[in-house]
This record gives C-alpha cells, structure tokens and sequence, in this order.
C-alpha cells in the first residue's frame, strides 16, 4: 500500500489492496478522487443502484481525508457572518443545518454498517485561551433558539479541572459531536461500495480528461473509463487535469504528532476523552487516543512542503506550553497532508458544465462538511434534490496562484501574531 506513514495506517483494520485500472469499463459516474467527498458520492450512488467507477491516484483514504483530526463537528471554517453577507441569511442559516446533517450523516453510516473500527468517541470542547464566558454562552443561546442545537457552557474551574492548563478558560461542549478514526472508516465505505457493485481503482491517476458531450472519457496509464457523469473530488491532491479546478484551489499542508504511550503522564494533563480545540484563528487541537495511552495533536499550516519533524517540534512545544507536566511527553511519529483551500475559505461543490461536477476545497471545514458535500452531489446526479446549488455564491474563483499562496502564508502569520497579542492582553 502507499499511504504515508502516520497513526491511522499504523491501526489500519482490514486493508485490502485494490488493483489498478486495465482496459475499457462504461459506468453511469466515474469519480476522481477516493478520500471522503469521493467515497461519500460513490456510496450514495450505489446504494441509488447506479453504476459508479471510483479512481483514485494512490491509496483510498491517501489524502488529507485519511490522515486528519478525525474531529466531526458542524459549522464551517468561515465565519457565520461572512457565509452571510456572500449567500444570504436565509442561505446562510440551510447551509449551517447542512454541517448538522453531516454530522448525522457519518453518525448513521457508522451505525447503519457497523464500522466499530471508526472508534467514534463523542464530544468536542472549543476552549478559549481568553476570558470570554459572555461571547461563550451568547453563542450557545443562539444556536439553541436558531437551531434547537444544545451546547453545554463550562466556567474556567471546571474546565481546568478537566484540562490542567492555567491557559484555558471557559469552552463549549458539543456533545453530538465526536472524533473517530477516519481512515478505518474510509475502508468500510469502500468496502460497502464495492458490496453493492461499484468498482473501485487504486494507483491509477487520471492523465486526460474529454469533458466534452454527453459522454465522458477519462484516461488513465493501464485503461479508460466511460461515463455520463464525471465527478472531481481531488482535494489538495488536485492536478492540472482541468485548468479552472486547478486554478480554483490553494494547496495547504498542515501537520500533526503522535506522542509516545504515557498514559499516567497524560492524564495528569488530560482529564476527558472528548476532542479539543482552542479559540485562536490560528489554533491547535488534540485529542487522546487508544484508550487514553497517547495523544495526537495537530496544527500549524505552511504553503510550501516543510519537515514533518520539524514541525512536530513547533507543535510540540505548543503542548509543553499549554501543559508543562508533558515537557518529558517524547514525540513518536509526525506526518503531513496537503488541504485544498479557495480564496473565500467555502468548499467548492456544484456543475462546472453539464455532467460534470466537483466537490472539493474542504480545508478546515471538517468531515461532516465533506461528507455532506458527496451526500449532495449525489442527489444532483439522482434528480433527488438541487441542494448543492446552496453553495453557488462560492464558486470556482481563481485562487491566485503564487500570489495566493503567499497571501495565505502571510495572511496565517498575521492570525497568530493577532493572537498572542489577544492572549497577552488577556
């Protein structure tokens, strides 16, 4: 297999390794792309019984859908006023009750096909590093009377009594949230996928593309496919295959680490087993794992490759800083993953032309938002519904090429240069 080497390989359940593309095969959808948005659409065809061919450059789950947080939890990356001010408030307020859906999407699959190996482990706390229990329980009233969404508010003691940081405050606990092993539950979409006739081929990228017509063709080194629908679900991993997609997306690599088992010392430290997230607009977030025996961490963001290691270095000292009873904690592994973002910060879902669809650009907004997105291209190709239609003010937009990548690196420094002040004033 070729996936990178991080904590969710290393736990892998039945991994099965699938045969790349040989000769001709006709299909009604052929995906491109088989992390979460890809599997999700496949799985919602299939079960629809329609014929769908999954084609995937590497390893299904390879990309960042594969080796993240594993946190799924509604809402967007963006700000609720800023998905406004672009949609609607109307718009605004379906697109957030889709971030809840996709919570209960994946909660459902989980259950519906026994996929104990995901590990689903309930609860997210969003910490703040500041005191700020008015905004805290102001935002908990508003989701309660907008969406009958209950938050819980925990004060600054109880809090540290469950995180052991004087740099903590009050949070929000979101107990329909959870955290989950993500590529143990990639597998068993997969596997369910194929249970219901689809097909799908690993190590074997797309290198055309005829878009033209009613019917589709894509090219791969050992065959073709044929198809009325075409889907693009590619992520960070997006290539030139098709120049508007590519030019629509920034490619972010985040990092996360693993720490060595010390089950005694994290608990020292970490007091809960739900996932955590901290305030900063440049944060971390954590969570423990295999039963509490180690801790895995991620954040920081680059625009370019850099060292895992080092990072993980950088990430460890934001540990040891936020819990100085870890500070003999040893990293064990660290691994990255390259994110797509578009220059509005949306995910990009919709037509681009008539049979041809894409879903991608999820950097940050969680599974449940990626999840949701397949679930709606889905019920577009189906006629079931035009849902997707909810994220047309967030289009394909060039996303600015080099400029843009530098304009997001700069535009990430400032984040936490703004938040160390905002701490430091605190």
């Amino acid at each position: 297999m070729t996936y990178p080497d991080t904590y969710y390989r290393r736990t892998l359940a039945n991994a099965a390794e699938r045969p790349a593309l040989s000769g001709s095969v006709d299909c009604d959808t052929v995906i491109i792309g088989g992390g979460l948005a890809g599997l999700t659409t496949a799985l919602q065809l299939a079960r629809a019984g329609h014929s769908v061919t999954v084609l995937e450059a590497s390893s299904v789950g390879f990309g960042a859908s594969g080796r993240n947080g594993g946190f799924v939890s509604p809402g967007f990356a963006t700000g609720s006023d800023a998905i406004a001010r672009a949609a609607g408030p109307d718009a605004a307020r379906k697109l957030h009750l889709l971030s809840i859906e996709g919570v209960d999407f994946i909660r459902n699959t989980i259950r519906e096909l026994e996929i104990s190996e995901a590990k689903p482990q309930a609860g997210i706390m969003s910490v703040t590093r500041y005191d700020d229990g008015a905004s805290l329980k102001a935002h908990a009233d508003h989701m309660r009377r907008e969406y009958n969404y209950e938050l819980e508010f925990i004060g600054t003691d109880a809090v540290r009594g469950r995180l052991k940081s004087n740099r903590y405050f009050q949070a929000l606990r979101d107990p329909k949230a959870f955290h989950m092993h993500p590529l143990n539950y990639l597998r068993a979409l997969a596997t369910e996928i194929e249970r219901l006739g689809g097909r799908i081929y690993e190590n074997s990228q797309a290198t055309r593309c005829s878009l033209a017509g009613a019917q589709k063709l894509v090219t791969c080194q050992g065959g073709q496919v044929r198809a009325r629908q075409i889907v693009f679900t590619t992520g960070g991993y997006t290539s030139s295959l098709v120049g508007k997609l590519n030019r629509a997306y920034l490619p972010i690599a985040t990092y996360v680490m693993l720490t060595e088992e010390a089950p005694d010392l994290i608990r020292s430290a970490i007091a809960t087993r739900d996932a955590i997230g901290d305030n900063r607009r440049a944060g971390d977030y954590y969570r423990v794992v295999e039963d509490g025996k180690r801790i895995l961490w991620g954040g920081r963001i680059t625009t370019r490759a850099a060292s895992p290691a080092a990072l993980a270095g950088e990430l460890r000292r934001e540990m040891t800083t936020t819990y100085p009873q870890l500070k003999d904690l040893k990293t064990e592994l660290a691994w990255s993953g390259l994110m797509s973002y578009a220059r509005h910060l949306m995910p990009q879902i919709g037509e681009m032309q008539p049979g041809v669809w894409h879903c991608t650009a999820f950097g940050g907004h969680g599974l449940n938002t990626t999840a949701i997105g397949g679930k709606l291209v889905a019920e577009g190709i189906l006629k079931q519904s035009d849902r997707y239609r909810l994220f047309k003010p967030f289009g394909l937009v060039w996303a600015g090429g080099l400029a843009g990548l530098a304009t997001a690196q700069l535009t990430y420094w400032k984040l936490q240069a703004q938040d160390w002040w905002r701490e430091r004033a605190a």
